[in-house]
Protein backbone atom coordinates (compact mmCIF):
# COMPACT_ATOMS: atom_id res chain seq x y z
CA UNK A 1 0.00 0.00 0.00
CA UNK A 2 1.35 3.40 -0.94
CA UNK A 3 1.78 5.81 1.91
CA UNK A 4 2.59 9.45 2.33
CA UNK A 5 5.89 10.10 4.04
CA UNK A 6 6.10 6.83 5.97
CA UNK A 7 3.00 7.50 8.04
CA UNK A 8 1.50 4.14 7.09
CA UNK A 9 -1.55 5.88 5.67
CA UNK A 10 -2.75 5.10 2.17
CA UNK A 11 -2.49 7.85 -0.40
CA UNK A 12 -5.70 9.53 -1.48
CA UNK A 13 -5.24 8.45 -5.11
CA UNK A 14 -4.65 4.84 -4.07
CA UNK A 15 -7.74 4.84 -1.89
CA UNK A 16 -9.81 6.44 -4.64
CA UNK A 17 -8.61 3.89 -7.20
CA UNK A 18 -9.54 1.00 -4.90
CA UNK A 19 -12.97 2.47 -4.13
CA UNK A 20 -13.72 3.15 -7.79
CA UNK A 21 -12.86 -0.48 -8.62
CA UNK A 22 -15.62 -1.71 -6.30
CA UNK A 23 -18.90 -2.89 -7.90
CA UNK A 24 -21.35 -0.04 -8.38
CA UNK A 25 -18.81 2.69 -7.62
CA UNK A 26 -18.87 4.21 -11.11
CA UNK A 27 -22.67 4.46 -11.05
CA UNK A 28 -22.67 5.98 -7.57
CA UNK A 29 -20.04 8.52 -8.61
CA UNK A 30 -22.04 9.47 -11.70
CA UNK A 31 -25.21 9.83 -9.64
CA UNK A 32 -23.40 12.09 -7.16
CA UNK A 33 -21.99 14.18 -10.02
CA UNK A 34 -25.45 14.67 -11.54
CA UNK A 35 -26.95 15.57 -8.16
CA UNK A 36 -24.20 18.13 -7.56
CA UNK A 37 -24.65 19.69 -11.01
CA UNK A 38 -28.43 19.82 -10.58
CA UNK A 39 -28.03 21.49 -7.19
CA UNK A 40 -25.66 24.09 -8.59
CA UNK A 41 -28.11 24.89 -11.39
CA UNK A 42 -31.04 25.25 -8.97
CA UNK A 43 -28.97 27.50 -6.72
CA UNK A 44 -27.96 29.70 -9.69
CA UNK A 45 -31.55 30.05 -10.90
CA UNK A 46 -32.85 30.69 -7.39
CA UNK A 47 -30.29 33.37 -6.58
CA UNK A 48 -30.80 35.01 -10.00
CA UNK A 49 -34.44 35.51 -8.97
CA UNK A 50 -33.32 36.91 -5.62
CA UNK A 51 -35.11 34.13 -3.73
CA UNK A 52 -34.13 32.43 -0.51
CA UNK A 53 -34.31 28.67 -0.22
CA UNK A 54 -37.48 29.12 1.83
CA UNK A 55 -39.11 31.18 -0.92
CA UNK A 56 -38.32 28.55 -3.56
CA UNK A 57 -39.58 25.84 -1.23
CA UNK A 58 -42.89 27.65 -0.75
CA UNK A 59 -43.47 28.14 -4.48
CA UNK A 60 -42.42 24.54 -5.27
CA UNK A 61 -44.54 23.07 -2.48
CA UNK A 62 -41.66 21.54 -0.57
CA UNK A 63 -39.59 22.21 2.53
CA UNK A 64 -36.61 24.52 2.81
CA UNK A 65 -34.50 21.60 4.03
CA UNK A 66 -35.35 19.62 0.87
CA UNK A 67 -34.22 22.57 -1.28
CA UNK A 68 -31.02 22.80 0.77
CA UNK A 69 -30.32 19.08 0.26
CA UNK A 70 -30.85 19.36 -3.51
CA UNK A 71 -28.63 22.42 -3.76
CA UNK A 72 -25.89 20.66 -1.81
CA UNK A 73 -26.09 17.65 -4.12
CA UNK A 74 -27.15 15.45 -1.23
CA UNK A 75 -30.09 13.82 -2.97
CA UNK A 76 -31.09 12.80 -6.46
CA UNK A 77 -34.59 14.17 -7.01
CA UNK A 78 -37.33 12.30 -8.82
CA UNK A 79 -38.63 13.55 -12.16
CA UNK A 80 -41.78 14.76 -10.39
CA UNK A 81 -39.71 16.90 -8.00
CA UNK A 82 -37.52 18.16 -10.84
CA UNK A 83 -40.66 19.30 -12.63
CA UNK A 84 -41.97 21.12 -9.55
CA UNK A 85 -38.68 22.94 -9.06
CA UNK A 86 -38.46 23.86 -12.76
CA UNK A 87 -42.03 25.23 -12.74
CA UNK A 88 -41.37 27.18 -9.55
CA UNK A 89 -38.29 28.76 -11.18
CA UNK A 90 -40.15 29.37 -14.46
CA UNK A 91 -37.59 27.20 -16.20
CA UNK A 92 -37.75 24.42 -18.78
CA UNK A 93 -36.87 20.90 -17.68
CA UNK A 94 -35.15 18.81 -20.33
CA UNK A 95 -34.30 15.19 -19.67
CA UNK A 96 -32.70 13.28 -22.50
CA UNK A 97 -30.50 10.36 -23.29
CA UNK A 98 -28.02 10.83 -26.13
CA UNK A 99 -26.39 7.97 -27.99
CA UNK A 100 -22.61 7.92 -27.77
CA UNK A 101 -20.65 7.78 -31.01
CA UNK A 102 -19.24 4.33 -31.64
CA UNK A 103 -15.60 4.00 -32.50
CA UNK A 104 -15.02 1.51 -35.28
Amino acid sequence: MADSGGSGRASWSGLRDRRMAEPGAEEAYESARLAFEFGATVRELRTARGWSQAELATVAGMTQSAVARFEAGGTVPTLLVLGRIARALDADLTVRVDARPHVV
